[in-house]
């Protein structure tokens, strides 16, 4: 039986949300909390939660945990709105985060649980631009 934990309020800056659609690499809806502050990594890692640290191309991301799901995620805005549409990088958050112990193949670990995200500064996603026919400059 898995051990109920208490659940904690953290504020994050959020990347990589595909909160609709599933990860082709996990197979699952994940998204990444980012930038998080000392006490909310010292409240994660009490609950046995790894906090992951950005480095290189992740730099901008800071400390961060992953959040996966097998279902579409559930994203609120500040009025308590659903947000379907897809979130860009660096929207700013607030998230009820708690923890599960799971067993699978002879390994064990905890992984956090999203319990809810509500997004209180949405930063509008834009789908990388590809090049431009009429560029000038082309090799």
């Amino acid at each position: 039986m898995s051990e109920e934990k208490k659940a904690i309020k953290i504020k994050a800056d959020v990347f990589w949300c595909q909160h609709n659609k599933v990860n082709d690499m996990s197979g699952k809806f994940q998204l990444n909390l980012c930038n998080l502050s000392d006490a909310a990594v010292e409240a994660l890692e009490d609950m046995g939660i790894s906090v992951q640290t950005g480095e290189d191309k992740k730099a901008d991301m800071g400390k961060y945990i992953t959040c996966k799901s097998e279902k579409p995620i559930r994203v609120f805005d500040t009025d308590n709105d659903e947000i379907t549409e897809a979130i860009g990088n660096g929207s700013k958050a607030k998230a009820l985060v708690s923890s599960y112990s799971w067993t699978y193949k002879n390994k064990k670990g905890v992984s956090p649980s999203l319990k809810k995200l509500v997004i209180t500064d949405l930063v509008e996603y834009a789908a990388a631009s590809g090049i431009n026919a009429d560029d000038e400059d082309v090799l």
